[in-house]
């Protein structure tokens, strides 16, 4: 099972939206998923028209009264998973704060789901914050996807959480993790600004930038409202489309790079 946190700490970029339907779109493709919401506003949650059970979240398995297993819920789709969550998790910040443990609890939580085989991909959706369930969360994974918006300002958050990877690695608290790419979020081809924030993002990460961009769809802002994936509210639809050439190309980037990123711990 590989573990993929979507991070980034500014907000309004795209990525709950970007976790949702990354993993809807990989479920389709056969790939058992499993999609953690680590945010308290729980928007993936209701996204997929879901309201989490009171004592439903991450919050219980964290502060050692629950377990994983017991937290994770059915989709109604088929290859998803879901760990929903709940406001709750707010509070599980100060109890994270008091621990020497904060930024291993997590990952030893989602280690002990690797040997089982269930699923083949974590996909884990982050606070729009750099708060310790986000630095829980770096620690946690494999690999970091980032969804970014084609504004300058998208810049500078890059250059935040990118440094903020960097310290994960150096406090040894998760020295392999690995930032896996960079999604264009809110794309618009029509206007020179777009065109010039992916060049620069292609300029300092060739690697890492996908070469899917998502771009800004009255269809994609709609479908959570109807706690629908975008495949679902639109399947012929543009973003439909690119949220599932982002999955097949998410898959080929491991196909390349062997079966260790495909998910065969």
């Amino acid at each position: 099972m590989n573990v993929i946190a979507v991070a980034n700490q500014k907000g309004g970029v795209g990525k709950t939206t970007t976790a949702l339907n990354l993993s809807a779109g990989l479920a389709l493709r056969g790939q058992r998923v499993l999609l953690v919401d680590l945010d308290p506003q729980a928007n993936c949650t209701s996204g997929l028209g879901i309201e989490a059970p009171e004592g439903g979240s991450m919050y219980p398995v964290l502060i050692g009264e629950a377990t994983v297993h017991q937290q994770i819920m059915e989709t109604g789709r088929e290859n998803l998973s879901l760990v929903p969550s709940e406001m709750d998790l707010a509070g599980v910040e100060i109890d994270l704060a008091r621990g020497d443990d904060h930024l291993s609890r997590l990952r030893n939580i989602l280690q002990g789901l690797k040997p089982n085989d269930l699923f083949e991909y974590c996909i884990l959706d982050t606070p729009p914050s750099l708060g310790i369930l986000m630095t829980s969360a770096l620690a946690a994974a494999d690999e970091i996807l980032i969804p970014l918006q084609c504004e300058w300002f998208g810049l500078e958050g890059l250059a935040k959480i990118v440094h903020v990877i960097d310290q994960i690695r150096d406090s040894g608290a998760n020295p392999d993790l690995n930032l896996e790419g960079i999604v264009m979020t809110m794309f618009d081809g029509r206007t020179l600004l777009s065109r010039q924030v992916v060049e620069e993002v292609t300029r300092f990460f060739p690697e890492q930038i996908y070469r899917t961009s998502i771009s800004r769809t009255i269809r994609i802002g709609e479908a959570p409202s109807h706690g629908r994936t975008i495949f679902e509210h639109d399947p012929n639809g543009a973003g439909a489309i690119a949220y599932g050439q982002l999955a097949d190309e998410f898959l080929t980037r491991r196909a390349a790079v062997g079966p260790l990123l495909a998910g065969s711990e």
